[in-house]
């Protein structure tokens, strides 16, 4: 089967879809309303549907992960962008290493858990 993909694009939920946009708009995604219960936001032609739809158990086993090019540049901006001070409910845990590469995380104001990270070269 060849799928000739184009792109893959997650449907992510939002407790608070105003604050979830907007936390969104600053992580520097752009932003593409659909409806007005959804939204598309992309970044280097990838991207996620982010929905005004929560179910608490679907949310907080939800887990994104994006490869980034340098997860230590990327830390450090994200450090630089006081997100937790900003946002309720969100959370930045520094770079970690492991025997495939290095990672950091972060959750979004809804609880959702992104993995930004880079492999081992």
């Amino acid at each position: 089967m060849q799928h000739k993909a184009k792109s893959i694009r997650p449907f992510i939920g939002a407790e608070n879809f105003e604050i979830s946009r907007s936390f969104y708009r600053d992580l520097g995604f752009e932003e593409r309303v659909l409806f007005p219960n959804m939204s598309l936001f992309l970044t280097d032609g990838l991207g996620f549907y982010l929905q005004d739809a929560y179910m608490k158990d679907w949310v907080d086993n939800t887990m994104v992960f994006l490869e980034v090019d340098d997860v230590s540049r990327h830390y450090n901006e994200l450090l630089a962008l006081n997100l937790p001070d900003k946002y309720k409910g969100v959370k930045l845990t520094p770079i970690r290493n492991h025997p495939w590469g290095r990672e950091c995380f972060l959750h979004d104001p809804s609880g959702i858990l992104w993995h930004f990270g880079e492999f081992v070269k």
